[in-house]
């Protein structure tokens, strides 16, 4: 069962890209941002004051545990992290093609599991390094079909935004591994959606409303909301998979990256974006090395 939560999440985060891309086009991102972080957190809230109050039972799994100081802190911390991921990823994905972002973006598992490798002191396998290198030179070929489009990688700074947040995402399931060991996943995500709300207002202040004459006009779209709402249920049944006691987290990584196809092909077919040929070889290839990786980590 936990296979299918897998696939299912996958595919609505790939709708979420999507979203995302149809919404931030000719958008303000932070407002959009704020607004789609304000739409989950105020799904929770319901939940949170039910639980508190009782009305909510723990055999339920929609019941959220009280959290003494240090789980607070902890959810706090993962909002920060993953509202900075979120903010280079949205302001990528308005300034670039999806089909630039996305296999940017598949790379993911593999700063996580490298990460992991490197915080435990292992050494890396035979298959693994052949997936690093795979992904390298598919990487350096993707950068090559960029620049038919014009994008010079090492000169666009929103480039750098989307490697940026693919990193801090990475950063983000490594700290979910050391989260999900202790504390419940509910709690965790329900906190961290709360807790996200004011982490990105004073960026909302300083960063947009004073500044908002010289940047893109914010105009409301009820997609914005649905952003949140797709986002909160991809992340819910990963959550809800892991706590499966035979699940595999190797096998949901690249389960919940498959997204990138359905992405991709969103691009394709719905934002006009060119080059489909030599990013789709160089996509196929990362993900290729990002299976090889993960795979390693599963000692097959």
């Amino acid at each position: 069962m936990w296979v299918l939560f897998g696939l299912i999440s996958a595919i609505f985060l790939g709708m979420y890209d999507a979203v995302r891309k149809k919404v931030l086009r000719e958008n303000a991102v932070l407002p959009v941002l704020f607004l789609a972080s304000l739409t989950v957190a105020m799904v929770f809230i319901p939940f949170l004051i039910l639980s508190h109050a009782g009305m909510i039972f723990e055999e339920s799994p929609f019941f959220i545990p009280s959290g003494d100081a240090r789980m607070h802190a902890a959810a706090l911390l993962k909002s920060v992290i993953v509202g900075a991921s979120w903010f280079l990823a949205y302001n990528a994905i308005s300034n670039l093609p999806l089909t630039i972002v996305i296999p940017i973006r598949s790379t993911g598992p593999m700063w996580t599991i490298v990460g992991a490798l490197l915080i435990f002191t292992e050494r890396f396998s035979f298959m693994q390094w052949t997936g690093i290198f795979i992904v390298l030179s598919f990487f350096y070929y993707f950068i090559l079909a960029g620049r038919y489009e014009g994008i010079e990688f090492l000169r666009n700074r929103w480039i750098f935004a989307a490697i940026g947040a693919t990193i801090l995402g990475a950063a983000s399931s490594l700290y979910d591994k050391c989260l999900f060991s202790r504390y419940d996943q509910l709690f965790i995500q329900a906190w961290y959606s709360v807790y996200m709300i004011p982490v990105l207002a004073p960026l909302m202040i300083l960063a947009w409303h004073t500044r908002r004459g010289r940047l893109k006009k914010f105009s409301w779209s009820p997609f914005i909301h649905l952003i949140g709402i797709i986002l909160l249920i991809s992340d819910f049944l990963y959550f809800y998979a892991l706590t499966d006691d035979d699940s595999l987290i190797a096998v949901l990584s690249v389960l919940r990256r498959s997204s990138v196809v359905i992405s991709f092909g969103a691009g394709a077919l719905f934002f006009g974006e060119i080059n489909l040929k030599r990013k789709g070889v160089a996509l196929l290839g990362i993900l290729v090395g990002v299976t090889l990786i993960v795979l390693g980590t599963m000692k097959i």
